[in-house]
């Protein structure tokens, strides 16, 4: 899994930060929405890139229910911190290189002080379970975690 922290990292800094720049109002939208509904609009995005399908949304929530199995709940963890790792580096790195309007990076930042993450991985993995399965393999994994830790952990 070390091995591959710094690829989910990345892609996880890119593909968030693309959407932080192209489509902040989804994040606004989906506050006001179940998390069903979030993961399944994500999943009907048609300028979403190509997902991959060994690091879908329904790849990771099948990793993460594997509660029994030491090895896929440590390759859980690793690729949620990686991609909230990731994203709050690359809000970091616009709210630095660009004039955001008042309020706009706190409105994208994720709001985690004393959270969990085994608390954010169960979060994901109940908001996964009511989405249909084609939706969850069509979705990114980065998109449907940060979607669920956005609408359980909103900054105020």
């Amino acid at each position: 899994m070390q091995g591959h922290a710094p690829r989910f990292a990345a892609r996880a800094a890119s593909t968030l930060l693309f959407a932080a720049l192209t489509n902040a109002a989804w994040f606004t939208q989906a506050q006001a929405q179940t998390p069903a509904a979030q993961l399944a609009q994500a999943a009907q995005s048609r300028a979403a890139p190509p997902v991959d399908p060994t690091f879908s949304a329904q790849s990771l929530a099948q990793l993460c229910q594997q509660k029994n199995d030491n090895v896929a709940q440590g390759q859980c963890i690793g690729a949620v911190r990686g991609i909230i790792h990731g994203y709050q580096y690359g809000v970091l790195f616009l709210a630095q290189r660009a004039s955001l309007p008042a309020g706009e990076t706190q409105r994208v930042s994720l709001c985690l002080r004393d959270i969990p993450v085994a608390s954010i991985v169960d979060d994901f993995v109940r908001d996964a379970r009511q989405v249909d399965a084609a939706s969850l393999m069509q979705t990114p994994a980065e998109v449907a975690l940060l979607g669920s830790v956005h609408m359980h952990h909103p900054c105020t």
